[in-house]
């Protein structure tokens, strides 16, 4: 089974300062998709700049033709299906249907506070994200949408011409408990896992791979209680948080074998992030690059 090698680029750098200039790479070196991360700042980066997912997404849209794009991940922390619904068809109409939507629960950081609310508890996020998912999925596949829910609340709110994707773009869901990954068995087209952070500081690269294959085990017992095979799904790995960190970005041969174990666990589709100076992403660019252009024939 080939495997899929694709990139996350962090909306960091000013759009004629380094942001388009990245992402018109990434295709030029021929990965299956390029993401970002939607939010309105995360950790270290915080104090500097930050650009929006979408506008980001757009504008790469343009500059773009075979790349897919997407976002690792949306979270429902300051987004409301309604209007992240109009958003995602627009971006998928000016891609001409290159969209994938990654979406999660979200956690407790900077998001979570933005728009002065208390951070949600681990249960409410997972409340949350329970009525999103089928929300959006709805907006998303019809013209026309009321619904009254315990968060959301949509009324007569059109979606016309929806996506050009049909019935709707992919949702890649990233899910590792077990409210999530019903979700994911129900309306995803791909799953995503960053492995599990407990093990980030102190497990070892096999303690990884035995947890991320419990996941595997878990996502395929959630499609079989709806009756769905797990193999319809693609299975997303978003790399630099399990206990190899940035180790897989050393040398050719390095990620060689860390992809390849994760091929082994069923993963069809890696993401690595594009690397930045001075930063917990930091790589050497020509190996990355190297990487990029070499590791898929060695991973077919």
């Amino acid at each position: 089974m080939s495997l899929r090698l694709s990139t996350v680029i962090l909306p960091y750098q000013r759009w004629n300062e380094g942001g388009r200039s990245a992402w018109t790479r990434a295709e030029q070196l021929g990965f299956h998709s390029a993401y970002t991360y939607d939010h309105l700042s995360w950790r270290t980066f915080r104090d500097g700049p930050w650009f929006g997912a979408v506008p980001t997404l757009t504008a790469a849209a343009a500059v773009t033709d075979r790349l897919r794009l997407g976002t690792l991940v949306t979270s429902p922390n300051f987004r409301h299906p309604v209007t992240l619904a109009k958003e995602l068809i627009s971006l998928d109409d000016v891609s001409g249907g290159r969209v994938t939507l990654g979406i999660g629960a979200g956690g407790t950081g900077f998001d979570a506070t933005a728009l002065g609310q208390e951070p949600w508890t681990p249960r409410e996020r997972a409340d949350r994200l329970a009525e999103f998912v089928p929300l959006l999925d709805r907006l998303l596949t019809e013209d026309c949408v009321s619904y009254e829910g315990d968060y959301y609340s949509a009324h007569e709110a059109r979606n016309i011409p929806g996506c050009v994707q049909r019935p709707r773009l992919p949702f890649a869901i990233a899910a590792t408990g077990p409210r999530g990954l019903r979700l994911a068995a129900q309306y995803g087209q791909a799953w995503v896992t960053t492995g599990d952070p407990k093990l980030y500081e102190d497990g070892t690269p096999e303690q990884s791979d035995q947890a991320i294959r419990g996941q595997a085990e878990k996502l395929a017992d959630a499609c079989a209680a709806r009756g769905r095979d797990v193999q319809e799904l693609d299975k997303i790995l978003l790399t630099g948080f399990t206990p190899d960190r940035g180790r897989p970005l050393e040398s050719l041969d390095a990620f060689v074998d860390f992809a390849g174990r994760h091929r082994e666990l069923g993963f069809t589709e890696i993401v690595v992030h594009w690397p930045i100076a001075d930063s917990v992403f930091a790589a050497d660019e020509k190996v990355f690059e190297q990487i990029a252009m070499e590791a898929p024939a060695q991973l077919r």
